[in-house]
């Protein structure tokens, strides 16, 4: 392992001096929208705000040193700080114990974090490949759709209940419309409406989403702020992250073993679907397994510094990256920014609107739809539209971590239901002298004793049912007692596919015949070397060209019957 593999800050640092511009105005973006969504998620994971601004301020910089994405923020997230709360609550309740809660929850988030290191260690990141693109577009579209709908109520000034569903949120505002805050809403559409208009001057594009928030909490200022029922972040605890370890109590490591394998699973997933939503725009190429270890590092390291449970946070990411950061130093100037903030001018960011923020985040959940690819899932294929509506509609009315499940599961069954079914062509030659699939030229001539078959998929237990009826049916209807498989398409074969090759191979020289094989690749052959089954088939049965193998099976060839043949499909019989 290279020093840079171990490091990867040291593949980016470089790249700072000429990017700090762009980082610099991204990390600052970043600093004024984490002050009110670290206070609202501590309060949905039942901890105390101050532990919101902890998590927010130190696993940021942690992940974003050990992290392969130039984008993805880590921080306190809605997921983790859901889930966190579903699994301690059973066991102690916020309300009635507050200190017994909080050192769970770091204990937690420390069991979490080590999972998450072991499965990067372990170089599990791999199983991420298996989520299709349609599951992270339609996984990022939903999202976009949820967080834009949560910002409602800081949008209309309605006070929608904590933790409201998708469907929740509509209900209640449709039932509510009258109590709208024409207030709030102004400076929310202000804010927006400046944010798109900056947006479009090339000179200061970069800084829409910094000017249009400053701009939106004057004007709260101006109509008269609180008298109107326009509410602000609020006050800020001055406090910066202590060294405390974590509580490891046996008793209560065991009993939280489970939880903490749940919410390192579903951080890691969520963390990788939001890191190739983003890398779908920046084509940047991505090490899914630095990502679990960066994780797993923040989440121990922080743990001993009063810190939460935390994750990759699609809002932050998207901002952070929408902003014009390049590398991950913007991650380190939000944090420190944070820090600097909380220590020197907490009085001042607590006159940041919510409405201010609600309206861009609003149109931050809008730039998260990916329109363009999914205009091209849905002209493309009916599968890839059933995996993104699948997890579209389950991100809006599930769980985020069931909606990635649902989506996993009908990506991984099409994906099965295919390689089941690998195609098999029959080949013959046409009137040029060329080997053909019969099916593009109905007047290509094959031999009336080789029959050409070749096989274009993986030979594994998911596919032997559908080839082996294929090969009854072959081996019922046609008189032919050779088979040459054109086997360069054959990418891998398992112990259940070997064993039924080998079974097949038999039963076809048992009736006087043969199968033979020509261009199988040699990792497709190791588990038939392994296993003995080449000893079984026979070794002068593989070949490596097609030329050599025909010219071996012609001598096999029933010669009465080659006589008074006119097709003289082969050159040995033009001889």
């Amino acid at each position: 392992m290279t020093l840079k593999q171990f490091f990867p800050f040291l593949t980016w640092l470089p790249m700072v001096r000429h990017t700090w511009k762009d980082d610099l105005i991204a990390g600052l973006t970043g600093t004024i929208i984490v002050i009110p969504q670290a206070v609202a998620f501590a309060m949905i994971a039942g901890m105390p705000p101050i532990y919101g601004f902890y998590t927010a301020m130190l696993t940021p910089v942690i992940a974003a040193l050990f992290g392969s994405s130039y984008h993805l923020v880590s921080g306190p997230t809605t997921t983790s700080s859901i889930v966190l709360y579903a699994i301690i609550s059973k066991y102690v309740n916020p309300t009635n114990d507050i200190e017994a809660f909080v050192s769970l929850a770091i204990l937690l988030s420390f069991m979490a974090g080590v999972i998450k290191l072991f499965m990067g260690i372990a170089r599990m990141g791999k199983l991420v490949n298996f989520v299709s693109n349609s599951v992270v577009i339609g996984f990022s579209a939903g999202a976009g759709v949820l967080i834009a709908f949560k910002q409602l109520k800081h949008i209309f000034g309605i006070k929608v209940p904590q933790g409201s569903s998708f469907l929740h949120i509509i209900e209640f505002i449709a039932f509510h419309l009258s109590e709208i805050n024409w207030y709030v809403f102004a400076v929310a559409m202000a804010t927006l409406l400046l944010a798109l208009i900056i947006r479009k001057i090339k000179k200061i594009s970069r800084l829409y989403m910094l000017f249009a928030m400053i701009f939106g909490s004057f004007l709260a200022i101006w109509l008269g702020g609180g008298l109107h029922g326009i509410e602000t972040v609020g006050s800020i605890p001055s406090n910066l992250p202590p060294f405390k370890m974590p509580d490891f109590d046996y008793n209560n490591m065991r009993m939280l073993n489970s939880g903490a394998i749940i919410l390192a699973t579903l951080g890691l997933v969520e963390a990788a679907a939001i890191s190739r939503s983003i890398a779908l725009h920046t084509h940047q190429k991505l090490n899914v397994n630095q990502e679990f270890v960066s994780q797993g590092i923040s989440n121990v390291v922080s743990s001993f510094f009063s810190c939460y449970t935390s994750s990759s946070s699609f809002t932050r990411s998207s901002i952070n990256y929408q902003s014009g950061a390049k590398t991950p130093l913007s991650a380190f100037i939000s944090a420190f920014g944070l820090m600097f903030v909380v220590l020197f001018f907490a009085k001042y960011a607590a006159f940041l609107p919510k409405a201010a923020m609600g309206g861009i985040i609003l149109l931050v959940g809008y730039n998260l739809i990916d329109f363009k690819h999914i205009k091209l899932i849905f002209k493309s294929s009916k599968r890839e539209v059933i995996v993104f509506s699948a997890t579209f509609l389950g991100t809006l009315f599930l769980d985020l971590q069931q909606a990635l499940v649902i989506g996993i599961f009908f990506s991984l069954f099409f994906y099965l239901e295919k390689t089941s079914k690998p195609n098999i062509a029959s080949f013959g030659k046409n009137k040029d002298d060329k080997f053909i699939n019969t099916i593009r030229d109905e007047d290509a001539k094959e031999c009336p004793q080789l029959k050409i078959i070749r096989i274009d998929g993986t030979i594994y237990f998911g596919a032997v049912e559908g080839i082996s009826n294929y090969f009854s049916d072959l081996y019922e209807k046609c008189e032919r007692k050779e088979l040459l498989i054109i086997a360069n398409g054959v990418n891998f074969i398992d112990l259940a596919g070997a064993e039924w090759l080998t079974q097949e191979v038999l039963k076809w020289q048992k009736r006087g015949g043969g199968i033979y094989f020509v261009g199988l690749k040699i990792i497709s052959q190791d588990i038939l070397k392994n296993g003995g089954f080449i000893k079984t088939i026979g070794s002068q049965n593989f070949f490596k060209d097609k030329k050599s193998a025909i010219s071996t099976i012609y001598k096999k060839l029933d010669k009465s019957k080659c006589e008074t043949c006119d097709i003289n499909l082969f050159e040995e019989c033009k001889k």
